[in-house]
């Protein structure tokens, strides 16, 4: 069929706009091809030219537009024969207000139809270039509304949220019988209260707020025309000044340097790359009504990276969950959208950070056994027990009086080892399970909630009740110390088992190794947001505890999804000396940060 294709848009397209529909070929039946049919097979004969992409979303998406076409008599989405239809003005206008919602409209190339002559040799190809642009313009959007801009993970092992981005051929075929378009394109984004709030702050600090001053009319118009860059000489480049108000030079229509920065700078000011280049974008950001920046670019940037990292949460959370906010240290249990419970947390130290993530709940369990993890086992016990200085105490000639001090205890092969027993010097550590037993010296206290995960970091109570009381709580070996276990412990009971409130508190007071399988797991989200919009509009801001902003920023301004920094390179700042554990003996401050 294809080179009966390949006749049959030829003709069409060398055939004047009112002439009849025609045959084929010339020894073919009457069967006649539509203009539509025309435009259509032309976007089939697009999309099956080589392909160059080298990202797996551009072959995703490619491929998926391919199968979506091929379809016969698919029908178009965006355009029919007399240009874009009413579905491609929404869909389009809806994507230019994605700077309204963290993202860049810069980012997503759509067609310039101004000017389009439905009449023209090429209106069939150039209706066919439009379909495919604004086509991929709607799966890059979707992509990037659900948080597909960067990959957190590449910014740092401990950025580890599980991202559900949609499936490219599910988004185009589900928009294609949609009445609303631009509502089911709008819906991608996030649907949380916070995320909204957030957006309207994001407005109104660009100048577009309801109480902010009014925008001013455009007074220059910048029609379509070439690439407007630096040492171009061209008409156009005298309308550009006036629109940026620079003063006219020797050659009013010269781009020169101070075309070049006032360009550079309105770029920055509309989140797009600052190149000073003119094209069809940035003229579209011209053409808009001028908005007076009304917030500093730095609180900005700190809305537009905490509404990215609303897209890492699922769009549905549930009606019953439980969030920790890392940089407020606090712990909150949601249900239906309002908190039912807030707490404070102690989370990990810079060095040792408390990952990002989400998981769910499984497990509670009342006087826990602590199995130290082969992490510590290494970096704390074995320096401790095996001192570099040479000095040995204990029955073995080690330093082994802490496992006794602590009530740490030794098993190898499943059966109970005397720490005086054990040749410290020859031993792998991590071949042997130390653990420390239920008790009031049990670094876990009376309660842990268990959501296993690859990080293998719970919540839990803890002993160390004085750090609760510190304003900044960056204490632990990455797991949340809970300030009021109880409390989290009988709303969770409550909710899942319809347990008494005094039946937990038995259970937290006189359980041995209890654990309690949850009826249905609950949702915990494990989050940093370094700042919140208030329901009055006013901004709370939290200190950037591991420097996620810092990375993040850097990756979503320079417009790479690859950036990378090692979290041994963070620059962190020291907790007050007042806020440290005290102590002498630095295996214990150890147990005590756990």
């Amino acid at each position: 069929m294809r080179p009966i294709y390949g006749i049959a848009l030829t003709l069409l397209l060398a055939a004047p706009v009112s002439a009849p529909a025609f045959a084929v070929e010339p020894d073919a039946p009457q069967a006649l091809i539509s203009r539509s049919d025309a435009i259509r097979i032309a976007v089939q004969t697009r999309l099956a030219e080589k392909f160059t992409a080298t990202t797996e979303l551009k072959k995703d998406e490619k491929g998926a537009l391919v199968e979506y076409y091929a379809v016969p008599q698919q029908k178009l989405l965006w355009v029919d024969e007399n240009g874009l239809t009413d579905r491609g003005k929404q869909v389009i206008a809806e994507i230019e207000k994605a700077d309204d919602y963290g993202l860049r409209a810069s980012d997503y190339a759509l067609p310039d139809m101004t000017g389009f002559d439905a009449g023209a040799s090429d209106a069939a190809d150039k209706l066919a270039a439009a379909e495919i642009e604004i086509s991929h313009a709607v799966l890059d959007y979707a992509h990037d509304a659900r948080g597909g801009r960067i990959n957190p993970t590449s910014l740092s092992k401990n950025l580890d949220p599980t991202l559900v981005l949609p499936k490219p051929l599910e988004v185009i075929e589900s928009i294609s019988y949609r009445s609303d378009p631009g509502a089911y394109l709008r819906s991608f984004q996030p649907q949380h209260p916070q995320f909204e709030l957030l957006r309207k702050k994001l407005i109104e600090l660009r100048g577009g707020g309801a109480d902010a001053p009014k925008a001013e009319e455009v007074a220059v118009n910048m029609p379509s025309g070439p690439l407007l860059k630096f040492g171009v000489a061209d008409p156009q480049v005298a309308l550009l000044r006036t629109r940026l108000d620079v003063p006219d030079g020797p050659n009013p229509e010269l781009y020169d340097e101070a075309v070049l920065e006032a360009v550079k700078q309105f770029q920055a000011e509309h989140n797009t790359t600052p190149d000073g280049v003119v094209g069809p974008s940035t003229r579209r950001l011209l053409n808009k009504p001028h908005l007076r920046n009304m917030g500093s670019p730095d609180q900005i940037n700190a809305i537009l990276l905490n509404m990215e990292r609303h897209r890492w949460l699922p769009a549905d959370q549930g009606s019953f969950y439980v969030t920790v906010n890392i940089p407020e240290f606090t712990l909150r249990v949601m249900k239906d959208d309002e908190p039912v419970h807030t707490t404070r947390v102690v989370v990990g130290k810079p060095n040792t950070p408390t990952p990002v993530f989400s998981n769910e709940m499984k497990t509670v369990v009342f006087g826990p056994y602590w199995n130290v993890p082969n992490s510590i086992k290494v970096e704390e016990i074995r320096p401790y027990v095996r001192p570099s200085g040479g000095f040995f105490f204990g029955g073995g000639g080690w330093n082994t009086q802490i496992f006794q001090r602590q009530n740490l205890r030794i098993k190898y092969g499943g059966r109970e080892v005397d720490p005086n027993s054990v040749d410290w010097n020859r031993v792998d550590i991590r071949s042997l399970h130390l653990y420390q037993p239920p008790g009031p010296q049990n670094v876990l206290g009376k309660v842990k909630f268990m959501f296993p995960n690859k990080h293998d970091v719970y919540m839990h109570d803890t002993p160390q009740k004085h750090l609760f009381a510190n304003q900044v709580r960056a204490e632990s070996h990455g797991c949340m110390r809970v300030q009021n276990p109880d409390q989290l412990a009988a709303v969770i009971m409550e909710h899942d088992k319809g347990w008494s409130r005094a039946r937990t508190q038995s259970s937290m007071d006189t359980a041995y190794d209890q654990h309690v399988a949850l009826g249905r797991p609950i949702p915990v989200y494990i989050t940093y947001f370094t700042l919140k919009v208030n329901e009055d509009g006013s901004i709370t801001n939290y200190r950037d505890l591991y420097g996620h902003d810092s990375r993040m920023s850097a990756a979503l301004l320079s417009g790479r999804t690859q950036f990378a920094e090692r979290d041994d390179q963070i620059v962190t700042q020291s907790i007050p000396q007042r806020q440290r554990t005290r102590g002498g003996n630095p295996f214990e401050e150890m147990l005590s940060r756990f």
